[in-house]
């Protein structure tokens, strides 16, 4: 009986033991995929921008998106701005500024960085620093991995599986981590795209 159960605790670690190097391995496996297509930036709350009118220096200013996404200027108050690109927030201003100007002209920079919510690239569970990032063009996985500091001690890295957003349908795809990080495995460097979240488990040996 004795050598039953140690028969099924060894076959049992075993398959646990496969299960977390092979994790998720009913996901597909992430490659290099072709160009993204370029997508203009978006503001999301925290994010700095710079409103410039046009011969009106006492109205242009710089300020912050609130928490709720809105802006508040000098005649412009309460304006959503979240979600938006720069030009169409300028748009949106000039035509409120139109009630008071004639024919105003806008321009809007962005100058500190984070984006929507819906754009960030979410990084959770064993990365030394968790944490979200805004996208930048052409991100690619070691970037991320590089913000975030690279692996815990006990991280389970060839078993972390991107979800990402697929024509509407959230998909997820497995990546190795500790190939890319550990072995220096270049081929394991995959782009990351808007929205994507890294999860990263723990091992369990």
């Amino acid at each position: 009986m004795n050598i039953s159960i140690k028969s099924w605790a060894i076959c049992l670690l075993v398959a646990l033991n496969l299960f977390v190097v092979n994790g998720c391995s009913t996901y597909p496996l992430l490659s290099k995929q072709g160009e993204q297509v370029p997508h203009d930036y978006l503001i999301g709350p925290g994010d700095t921008i710079n409103i410039i009118v046009w011969r009106n220096p006492e109205i242009s200013m710089s300020v912050p998106v609130r928490p709720d996404g809105k802006i508040t200027t000098p005649l412009v108050e309460d304006l959503p701005a979240s979600g938006k690109t720069s030009t169409e927030l300028a748009r949106s201003i000039e035509e409120v500024l139109s009630k008071y100007l004639q024919q105003p002209v806008v321009t809007v920079v962005v100058t500190d960085f984070v984006g929507p919510f819906s754009e960030q690239i979410r990084v959770v569970g064993e990365a030394t620093q968790p944490q979200a990032l805004p996208y930048r063009e052409n991100m690619s996985l070691m970037d991320v991995m590089i913000a975030v500091g690279g692996l815990t001690d006990f991280a389970a890295g060839n078993s972390a599986r991107i979800i990402r957003n697929v024509n509407g349908e959230q998909q997820q795809f497995r990546v190795r981590l500790e190939d890319l990080i550990r072995d220096g495995d270049i081929s394991a460097n995959v782009p990351v795209y808007q929205g994507d979240v890294l999860v990263i488990p723990e091992s369990f040996f």
